[in-house]
């Protein structure tokens, strides 16, 4: 019996966020889709506007995968993940740990087919899905502060410093012509859509 697919289910009990009064629940499995639709737009836009030769695929299937490892370490709060160099690294080297339990959990003929995606740290793409996770982030604080929720203002001010700083410009891109369009009302989302 193989358990690494009912690991990766487990992803909609991890709540998000847990160290804020939150509007709206955002557990990991909505997130990592999340993240996987933004960082699959992101190479699309790095390539067709800015040169770029990125795989959008593959950036896709990791984000579905890059938070693999909270399936067994939870989601640790980042004021505490990045506390200090000592916390930060030892919680990477439990991520590193999780990540080999889960991939365990598979046949070894397969093992070998999913591990690019949860393991990859280093690669272009991998880079884009960091980005992703900090849009999403900000997507994130902009509906909470939307709704009222004044819990999310350091948050949003940090994301969006942690962003401004991008080196890719289709983040900056992706900023400028799609964020705005989330504090839209649904009826205003529909004006002139159809």
């Amino acid at each position: 019996m193989y358990k690494f697919f009912a690991f990766l289910y487990r992803m909609r009990f991890i709540n998000r966020w847990s160290l804020m009064r939150s509007y709206f629940d955002e557990n990991v499995a909505e997130h990592s889709h999340s993240v996987a639709i933004i960082a699959h737009s992101l190479c699309i836009i790095q390539n067709k506007l800015f040169g770029g030769k990125l795989d959008a695929d593959r950036a896709a299937v990791i984000a579905i995968y890059h938070e693999t490892s909270e399936v067994i370490t939870g989601d640790l709060p980042t004021p505490i993940k990045y506390f200090n160099n000592s916390i930060t690294d030892a919680y990477k080297a439990l991520e590193r740990q999780a990540e080999q339990k889960i991939l365990r959990q598979l046949p070894e003929e397969l093992k070998g087919e999913f591990e690019p995606y949860i393991v990859d740290k280093t690669s272009d793409e991998y880079k884009v899905v960091k980005y992703a996770d900090k849009l999403a982030a900000l997507i994130k604080c902009i509906e909470e502060m939307d709704a009222g929720n004044p819990e999310y203002s350091a948050a949003i001010k940090a994301q969006e410093q942690s962003l401004d700083d991008a080196e890719m410009p289709c983040v900056k891109y992706f900023r400028e012509n799609f964020i705005k369009a989330f504090s839209l009302s649904l009826d205003k989302l529909q004006e002139d859509a159809f």
